[in-house]
């Protein structure tokens, strides 16, 4: 099945902008949508961002929006995640997942990476 791995987490002050970035193998990015979702310690897993197959549709929770860009280049089998103006509330392990073609809230995630960390904070 699909492989993706997170990388670019780190630790940055509020403020900041950090790119995290998901690269996927085992099949060609091309049909996939990727979701970017984020966890914080004590908290629920939550939804962050979700980008389209073709890239026409992008999503964000409201509490990113204006600040996060998400972005795919398909020849590179990769997905990114510019974060900007970040705040400590941003903190968090994030995840990126696969959904072929769409970002349908009905439909499953069908794989997962293992996430990386990310830490605002002075």
């Amino acid at each position: 099945q699909l492989q993706l791995v997170e990388s670019g987490g780190g630790l940055v002050q509020p403020g900041g902008s950090l790119r995290v970035s998901c690269a996927v193998s085992g099949n060609t990015l091309d049909y996939y949508a990727i979701g970017w979702f984020r966890q914080a310690p004590g908290k629920e897993r939550e939804g962050v961002s979700c980008i389209s197959s073709s890239g026409d549709y992008t999503e964000y929770a409201d509490s990113v929006k204006g600040r996060f860009t998400i972005s795919r280049d398909n020849a590179k089998n990769t997905v990114h995640l510019q974060m900007n103006g970040l705040k400590p509330e941003d903190t968090g392990v994030y995840y990126c997942a696969a959904q072929l073609l769409a970002c349908a809230d009905d439909l499953p995630y069908v794989s997962w990476g293992q996430g990386t960390q990310v830490t605002v904070s002075l």
